[in-house]
């Protein structure tokens, strides 16, 4: 079962990054170490699989 756009967002905020807004549904990721990510969507959407992927890719960059 695919995680919450709302549970993506809670993950990148936990790993340090910054909700800086965004446009319509998406949403402006950034981190202290200059990494960025946006996600689109609403909060109760089912995320894609590639936005799942994405946000586990760039929170295992921020971590280094």
């Amino acid at each position: 079962m695919p995680r919450k756009i709302r549970n993506l967002m809670r993950d990148l905020e936990k790993a340090g990054f910054v909700n800086r807004g965004g446009k319509g549904s998406h949403r402006n990721f950034k981190h202290p170490s200059g990494l960025k990510i946006t996600i689109s969507g609403k909060l109760g959407d089912d995320a894609k699989r590639y936005q799942e992927r994405d946000v586990d890719a760039v929170i295992k960059e921020a971590n280094k």
